[in-house]
C-alpha cells in the first residue's frame, strides 16, 4: 500500500553543475548577517510553482510548455537571471510546486517521488543563479492545494499529508546536498495554519476538510516545521549547517508575532531564519490596475506600514535573520505602476535597512522585464541599484542613512489626501462601512482603524459621527469607480472606531441593508464584537470567521440565529450602492424593559 522506498529518495544526484564546493569547515555567518548578505531579493514568480493543478500526475517530460510557462511567463533563460543581479538583486527566491509534479498524491495514488525531468530543470536555474553569485531560496508555493490534506478529518489522509511533506523535502534535500550555503530551503509558503483547509478536488477528494481552531493550527504549524528541519538536517552533505527560512504562520506578520508560533529546535547553530510576507496595505498593492488602486504616501500610511513591519524585530532581537519573502506594489496586468510606487518601494526597502532584514520582491515580469532584461521603470531601476548590497557601506551607516530617508518622506508626506473625509481624534467615534469587492478591485477603509484615505478612486462613501444613543446611517456609492460598480463583496463589516472606549457595551442593532435602492434580506442575525478592543463592529460578510465569537453580544443579550455572514454573496450580484441603518442603543446589561420591547 504506502509506501516510501526512502534509499531511492536518497540516491538522486546531480545532473547540472553547481556553483560552490561543499563548504565543510569554512567558517559560515550567523544568520542576522546572511541577511545583510542577501541584500535585496526578486522572485522568480509564477514559473515553477506554474502548474495545471496536479491533473498530469507527473508523468510528463516537456517541463518548460507544460508547467514553467503555463502561467504566462516566458522560458527561464541564463541571461534572464543575469540581468536580474544586474538589476540590484542579490538573492533569487524560486517558488515550485513540487507535488503537481510528483505522482498523484490524491484517491487511488500514494507513490510522490517528484519528476526527474522536473528536477532537473529547476537545479538548472538554480545553477545560474548560483553562478552569478546570487543566493537561491526554494520553497514548496502552494502546489495544487494538496496543503488542504493536513486539516482533513479523515486520520490516514493527515499522515499521508506527513508523510508526502517529509518525503517532498528529502527528495529536495537530497538532490542538492553538495550546494554551498547560498542555497537556503524554506519550509513553506503561505499554506502553513492558514491553508491547512483548503479543499482541493485534486488531493482531498477522499475526505471533508474542516475548518481547525486557531490552536490547533498553530500547533500543527510548528510540527510541520519542525519536520522539515529534520528531514533536512537527516539528508547528509552540507545539509547539517545549510541555512532553513522557517516560514511564519500564514507568513503573516501579526499572526507570526503571536507567541503561540514557535521556531523548530535545530541541532545546527544560528542556522534558522523566518519568512513572513507584506502587501500592506492590499487595497494598494495588490489591487488590479493603478486605477483601482487605493491612494498610499499619507503620514498614517507610512506609519502603518513601519509599526506592522518592526514587529518583526522579535526575531532579530533573538538573533534570528528576518526574510520578507514578499512584498511590493504589484502592477497591473497593463503594466502601469500605480501612483506614489516609488515612494512606496523605497519607504518599504528603507525600512529593511532600518530593521535588518531582508526583502524580496514578488514579480512575475511586472517590476523586471524577464524578455526585455531591465527594469521597467527608470525611477524604479535606479532605486534597485541604489540598494544593491555591494553599495551599502556599514551596519550603522545603512541603518542611520535609511532613518533619515524615512524621517524626510514621513515629514514630507500629507495628513490626507481627502479634504471631506472625517477627521478622527479620540473622543470621536466614526462609522464607516469596511468594504473589498468580491473580486478585490474596489475597497473602502478595511480594518480597525478608520482609514478614509484607503479609498478606491471614484467611490463615494457616506461616514457618520456617532454622538451616542441614536440612529445612524452610513454607506457606500461606487457608481464613479472604474467599473461602475463592485462585484458583490470578499469582506464587509460595520465599523466604529474608538467605539468600545467611548460606548463600552453599547451594540449596533442594524434595522436596514439597501443595495441598488432596495432592501437586502439578511441570512441571520447580526452580532456586535471587537476584535482590538477599541472599534466596535459588525461582520456584514466575513468568511474568515466560521463561528460567532463567545465574546458576541446582542441587545437581548444571547447570539442565537448569530452569524458572521449576513449578506449572501452570491445573491449580491453587482453593487452599485448600498446602505446600512442602525440603532446604537446600549447592551442588554444597560436596555430599559421598554426599550428592549420595541
Amino acid at each position: 500500500m504506502r509506501k516510501m522506498i526512502l534509499s531511492l529518495l536518497l540516491a538522486f544526484t546531480l545532473a547540472v553543475p553547481f556553483a560552490g564546493a561543499a563548504h565543510g569547515g569554512e567558517a559560515l555567518p550567523s544568520s542576522l548577517e546572511l541577511t545583510r548578505l542577501m541584500g535585496n531579493g526578486i522572485n522568480l514568480g509564477n514559473t515553477f510553482e506554474a502548474c495545471n493543478n496536479g491533473m498530469s500526475g507527473g508523468n510528463t517530460t516537456d517541463v518548460t510548455s507544460y508547467y514553467e510557462t503555463m502561467w504566462g511567463q516566458p522560458v527561464t533563460t541564463r541571461k534572464m537571471i543575469r540581468g536580474m543581479k544586474e538589476a540590484g538583486f542579490d538573492t533569487l527566491r524560486v517558488p515550485v510546486a513540487w507535488m503537481t509534479n510528483a505522482t498523484h498524491l490524491g484517491k487511488g495514488g500514494m507513490d510522490y517521488t517528484i519528476s526527474a525531468a522536473y528536477m532537473d530543470r529547476v537545479a538548472e536555474v538554480v545553477s545560474w543563479a548560483l553562478d552569478e553569485g546570487m543566493f537561491v531560496i526554494l520553497n514548496d508555493h502552494w502546489d495544487g492545494g494538496w496543503w488542504g490534506m493536513f486539516g482533513s478529518e479523515a486520520p490516514e489522509t493527515r499522515a499521508l499529508a506527513m508523510e508526502a511533506y517529509r518525503g517532498m523535502w528529502a527528495q529536495i534535500a537530497a538532490r542538492f546536498a553538495s550546494c554551498d550555503w547560498h542555497l537556503i530551503f524554506e519550509s513553506a509558503n503561505e499554506e502553513l495554519g492558514s491553508r491547512f483547509d483548503e479543499n482541493s478536488p485534486i488531493y482531498c477528494q477522499d475526505s471533508i476538510t474542516s475548518y481547525l481552531p486557531d490552536n490547533e493550527r498553530y500547533a500543527l504549524t510548528n510540527q510541520v516545521n519542525q519536520a522539515f528541519v529534520d528531514v533536512v538536517r537527516a539528508a547528509g552533505g552540507n545539509n547539517a549547517d545549510r541555512f532553513l527560512l522557517i516560514a511564519g504562520y500564514g507568513t503573516n506578520i501579526a499572526q507570526t508575532f503571536d507567541a503561540r508560533f514557535v521556531m523548530p529546535s535545530d541541532p545546527a547553530a544560528d542556522r534558522l531564519l523566518i519568512s513572513v510576507h507584506c502587501y500592506t496595505p492590499w487595497s494598494y498593492c495588490g489591487a488590479s490596475s493603478a486605477g483601482t488602486a487605493t491612494k498610499w504616501g499619507t503620514k498614517a500610511n507610512y506609519d502603518e506600514l513601519e509599526n506592522e513591519l518592526k514587529m518583526m524585530s522579535k526575531f532579530t532581537g533573538r538573533k534570528i535573520g528576518v526574510v520578507i519573502g514578499e512584498y511590493g506594489a504589484l502592477p497591473g496586468a497593463d503594466g502601469v505602476l500605480k501612483e506614489n510606487s516609488v515612494a512606496y518601494h523605497r519607504a518599504f526597502l528603507d525600512m529593511c535597512d532600518y530593521y535588518d532584514y531582508c526583502p524580496v520582491l514578488w514579480d512575475c515580469s511586472g517590476q523586471y522585464l524577464r524578455t526585455g532584461l531591465k527594469m521597467r521603470d527608470g525611477d524604479m531601476a535606479a532605486l534597485y541599484l541604489e540598494k544593491r548590497q555591494s553599495t551599502e557601506g556599514s551596519i550603522d551607516e545603512v541603518k542611520a542613512a535609511a532613518r533619515a530617508s524615512l524621517d524626510a518622506a514621513r515629514e514630507a508626506a500629507p495628513e490626507t489626501f481627502r479634504t471631506d473625509a472625517i477627521e478622527l481624534t479620540d473622543d470621536t467615534c466614526v462609522a464607516w462601512i469596511m468594504w473589498n469587492a468580491g473580486d478585490w478591485s474596489v475597497s473602502y477603509s478595511v480594518g480597525d482603524t478608520y482609514s478614509p484615505d484607503t479609498i478606491s478612486a471614484g467611490l463615494v462613501p457616506t461616514d457618520a459621527v456617532v454622538t451616542g444613543q441614536g440612529t445612524y446611517t452610513i454607506g457606500l456609492d461606487f457608481t464613479g469607480t472604474a467599473g461602475g460598480y463592485s462585484n458583490s463583496t470578499a469582506f464587509a463589516a460595520i465599523g466604529l472606531s474608538n467605539g468600545e472606549a467611548l460606548f463600552p457595551g453599547y451594540v449596533i442593532d442594524i434595522q436596514s441593508i439597501t443595495v441598488n435602492g432596495e432592501e437586502f434580506k439578511t441570512k441571520g442575525r447580526a452580532y456586535t464584537t471587537s476584535d482590538d478592543g477599541k472599534c466596535t463592529r459588525v461582520n456584514l460578510y466575513n468568511e474568515w470567521v466560521t463561528k460567532v465569537p463567545e465574546t458576541g453580544r446582542t441587545r437581548g443579550g444571547g447570539t442565537i440565529g448569530c452569524t458572521p455572514t449576513l449578506l449572501d454573496k452570491a445573491a449580491l450580484g453587482k453593487v452599485e450602492t448600498i446602505t446600512v441603518t442602525f440603532r446604537f442603543v446600549p447592551g442588554a446589561l444597560g436596555v430599559s424593559e421598554n426599550d428592549a420591547n420595541r
